[in-house]
């Protein structure tokens, strides 16, 4: 019988990715942190620490950052009650652009099909 291929921290990330996200819709009041996406997780393979990748919509990136510090020593807690684990990463709180880097090439490749659509082919 062979073993997953997938490591044990890539099962912690994926359900941490999941808790995470519903700590911060449901439990979090700060103001700081508005609306905010969990894009990814990424445990360390000595499951010591975890870097949580957000997007940030509306509001301003800095501040949401600092409130999600803030947040962490809560946030670990309440992970702490949902997963069964000995010991619950430190989490590292990082901005993630690649939402804001597709909507601005989305929007780059719109104003191109504007442009082409503009010139028209001669073929009407």
């Amino acid at each position: 019988m062979s073993k997953p291929t997938y490591k044990r921290a890539e099962r912690v990330s994926d359900q941490m990715k999941q808790e995470i996200a519903d700590i911060l819709m449901r439990k979090i009041k700060d103001p700081r942190i508005g609306f905010v996406t969990v894009t990814d997780v990424e445990v360390a393979d000595d499951l010591r620490n975890a870097k949580v990748f957000v997007s940030v919509y509306g509001a301003e990136k800095t501040s949401t950052l600092k409130g999600l510090e803030s947040a962490s020593p809560f946030i670990r807690s309440e992970l702490g009650r949902r997963m069964r684990m000995k010991f619950i990463p430190e989490l590292l709180f990082r901005y993630d652009d690649s939402v804001e880097r597709g909507a601005h090439i989305m929007e780059l490749l719109h104003d191109i099909e504007d442009r082409e659509g503009g010139k028209g082919t001669g073929d009407e």
